[in-house]
């Protein structure tokens, strides 16, 4: 299920302006936009894991169980590391709001305007 959850995500992310895939290193897929990297995703057959950059919701998302400061000193500039067990999954649509989120922190301006100009 997780697997599935993960394309779901990593689609729907893509699909976002400028969006494109990177893996810097084996065990993620990653997505990023002009190169940066705006969600560390893990690969299939991977255990769950999502990180993403939130300016504004991080400390929200910390109280989360699942949920703690990325590491290597990531977190410190909010960035937030889940790894829900398959029983604590978040909904799909609050996942998407954490990918948008981060998108809209890491895309240039230019970017966010054209997604905000979508119906």
């Amino acid at each position: 299920m997780a697997d599935e959850i993960m394309w779901a995500l990593r689609a729907w992310g893509l699909k976002l302006p400028g969006a494109h895939s990177k893996s810097p290193w084996p065990g993620h897929d990653d997505l990023a936009v002009r190169d940066k990297t705006f969600a560390f995703m893990s690969s299939d057959g991977e255990p769950f894991s999502l990180s993403c950059k939130l300016p504004y919701t991080h400390s929200v998302a910390l109280d989360l169980p699942f949920a703690k400061p990325t590491g290597y000193g990531l977190g410190r500039a909010g960035w937030v590391t889940f790894t829900p067990q398959e029983a604590e999954m978040p909904s799909l649509e609050t996942m998407k709001e954490w990918i948008e989120e981060s998108y809209r922190a890491r895309a240039p301006k230019k970017l966010v305007r054209v997604l905000d100009e979508r119906p």
